[in-house]
Order: C-alpha cells, then structure tokens, then sequence
C-alpha cells in the first residue's frame, strides 16, 4: 500500500528529512547503511562499522515498549549523566579530575560539551532516562548508579559495563522491615518469608521503586506469598502508617532506617551499587567515533582511580649497591611497588670525593596502609621518608578495555 501526500506535506517531509539526516518519506526509498574499517591496533581490523538511520522519537516509542533498536545515525556522540542530585555533582568531580571538566554554559541547558572531546555531546538526564535513550539509541554512553541499570535496563544484553566500579554513590538495595512488633526477632529472610501471617488473602506488603528488581528477588528467594506496592520518596514512613509490612529501598549508611525504626536483615541486600560507566553494545559496534571516545574517557578513568587509591613513597637508604637494596625490600617488605622499586643512588661529597652513600627509592604504595609501609621502611634502614599523592597511573593496557573488546568480539 503507498501513502498519498499533499504537495504541502511532501514538502514537509522533505524538510524535516533534510533537518534530521533521514531519507525522504514521500521517495519511498530505504535509508542506506555505511561501512567502514576502524584502523586502531590489530584488534581492530577486522572491526567493520555500520550505521543506520531510524525515523522518529524512538525515547517516546521506548517509553511505550516500542523499541527501535537501530542507533540514530549523527555525527556527534552522546553522553548522558545524572542532571541532579549528589550523584551528578559527584559525576561532574570525577570528570574534572580526569581532565574531562564538562563546560555548561547555561545550568538550566540539558547540553553540554567536554572540550577535551570535541565529538561529544553531554545529556543531562534523569538516571532511568539515561538507561532507557541508550536502549533506545538517543544516548551512546552514560554514567549511572548499577541499581538504575538493573532496574531500568532488566538485563537486556544491548546494556555493557565499560568501567564497573567509579568509586562513588556506593549503597545497596535492601530490604529493611520495623524492628518492633511481629517483626522484633525476625532476623533474616528465611523467617521473614516463614511467617504464618502471609496468605494469599493478606501477603507480605512491600513498598518499593524497584517494581522490577522486587518481584525478581522475591522469586528468587522462594516468596510464596508477597505483593510489591509502587512508592516514591518517604518509603521508610510506610511501615508505621501501616500501609505496608516492609521497605525495599536504596540504603547507604543506614542512619535513616535505624531513625525511622526499621532494620536490613540477613540475605535482604538484592544488589550492591556504585556509579558505573555504561554503553550502547549496539552503539559501540556502530559508531567508530563511540569506540574512540570510550576508549580515551575509560583510559583516563582507570588511570585516574587507579592513582586516586596510592601514594607514591620516596626514602633514603643506606647499602652496598642498589641490587642489595633492592632485595632488602623485597625480602623485607610487603611493599614492592607497582613491578618492583625503583633505586638510584644518592650521591654526597665526603673527602673531596663525590661518592654514593644511599640510595633513594621509589615504590607505590596504597593509601589504607601508608604508615604500615612507613614503619617497615625504618625497620631496614629507611629515612628522610617523602610522601606525595598521585594523580594517574597509566597502564600499558587497560585491563577494562581489554575485556570490552572481547565482549565486543573484537
């Protein structure tokens, strides 16, 4: 069947065609895929990229739960991050510190730019919505919680972890239920779920704004007789009002539940979250310019965190030659730095001579346990200690990286 259009509305479509790089409605012609090779090291030589250009508002359509799964074709990549919120501003530090500071011009625009990353678009979006547009194909890459992945993305496979630990907004989703009454010496999930008052006429009364991850956990852990009610905001307040038995909520410090007199129980954590950098597998297998910008924004965020957790340590010691150094602290020490100390001699004049008489040395050491290697440094003749923090450590290879490739099939 053909559609029929005015000469108003072909010129129309025309228009919004042209506007929108999409081939023309009223031509009846199939949008054309583009292919080409991706020249990045011998792992990418096989790597040939698509892309295809989709109509319409495919954010609404997911909404809908109609999905197009084809990636928009544009020239810019996409990146969504949280527009509210300690998590955004939480975002916002680590990108700067990662020399990726995101430029704002106006606070109340949702577009941004990293000028560091002159083909990047930044969308800031609410969590679930960053979720939601990378399946739909309107975001290539986001930073959210893991719980807003789960939640939101139900493990679909188009959904990949590019970094899964980014060092902050950690919390768990758990189940917290009143510490006084039937539930006073209910202590673990087990006697939770035994309890003689659920039926089928009166379950187990949950509120929640994880209506996915709920009833899922539930049916994991043999809930016969269980019903999830939708809540926002306030949840810890449901248990006294009587409207519910028990809360499943996001729980970080846990001051609020012991507040509102509530109580985690064991077997009750569903999942553990941190902010994650996630991305389009679809996008990244499309896009040549997805993959690069992953690839440069992942190397300088697992060189940053990985810096972010060491000191890097300086002393003085006094030996025969660097190699008898060198084996004192790797005998002697359980801190040998990244591959091994560096050692290098210190020279002093004495005599009217200019001699070696320490040796100074360098090592890499985590940051919990500084003083730990302080002290076992002087144990073997370590002085003149210099302590400074560090800012990148950069691998050779990127063990994340390697691991999306394969994911990749790549």
């Amino acid at each position: 069947m053909s559609l029929h259009h005015s000469p108003r509305q072909s010129q129309l479509l025309s228009s919004i065609c042209i506007y929108s790089n999409l081939p023309s409605l009223s031509s009846g012609k199939k949008s054309c895929s583009t292919s080409y090779k991706v020249s990045r090291g011998p792992r990418f030589e096989s790597l040939r990229c698509q892309s295809t250009a989709v109509s319409g508002d495919v954010s609404i359509q997911a909404e809908k739960g109609f999905v197009d799964r084809n990636v928009v074709q544009r020239s810019v990549v996409r990146l969504g991050l949280p527009s509210k919120g300690r998590m955004a501003t939480d975002t916002l530090d680590l990108l700067k510190d990662c020399q990726l500071a995101v430029r704002q011009v106006n606070p109340r625009q949702y577009v941004a730019d990293i000028p560091g990353l002159p083909n990047l678009e930044v969308w800031f979006q609410r969590p679930k919505d960053i979720v939601r547009k990378l399946l739909s194909g309107d975001l290539d890459l986001g930073i959210v919680g893991y719980d807003t992945v789960c939640e939101f993305g139900q493990g679909d496979e188009d959904l990949i972890l590019v970094h899964d630990a980014l060092n902050y907004g950690e919390c768990h989703l758990s189940i917290a239920i009143p510490k006084y009454g039937i539930f006073e010496n209910i202590s673990s999930m087990d006697e939770l779920g035994a309890m003689p008052q659920w039926t089928a006429d009166r379950p187990l009364r949950i509120a929640t704004g994880f209506t996915y991850l709920g009833p899922k956990f539930a049916k994991e852990k043999g809930l016969k007789y269980v019903k999830f009610s939708t809540a926002d905001g306030a949840l810890e307040a449901a248990p006294a009002m009587g409207i519910a038995d028990a809360i499943l909520d996001l729980v970080s410090s846990g001051t609020t539940l012991r507040e509102n007199n509530l109580k985690e129980i064991k077997g009750g954590i569903v999942v553990e979250s941190q902010a994650v950098f996630v991305a389009s597998k679809k996008a990244l297998l499309q896009g040549k310019d997805v993959l690069e910008t992953t690839h440069e924004m992942l190397e300088r965020l697992e060189a940053h965190l990985r810096a972010d957790s060491q000191f890097t340590v300086v002393a003085n010691m006094r030996g025969k030659s660097a190699e008898e150094v060198a084996e004192r602290i790797l005998r002697k020490t359980d801190f040998p730095g990244l591959q091994g100390p560096t050692i290098s001699p210190v020279f002093c004049k004495r005599d009217g001579k200019v001699q070696p008489d320490y040796y100074a040395i360098v090592i890499c050491v985590p940051k919990k346990r500084l003083y730990e290697c302080v002290c076992q440094l002087r144990e073997i003749g370590g002085s003149g200690v210099l302590v400074s923090p560090l800012t990148y450590i950069f691998d050779e290879e990127p063990p994340r990286w390697r691991k999306l490739l394969n994911q990749l099939n790549i």
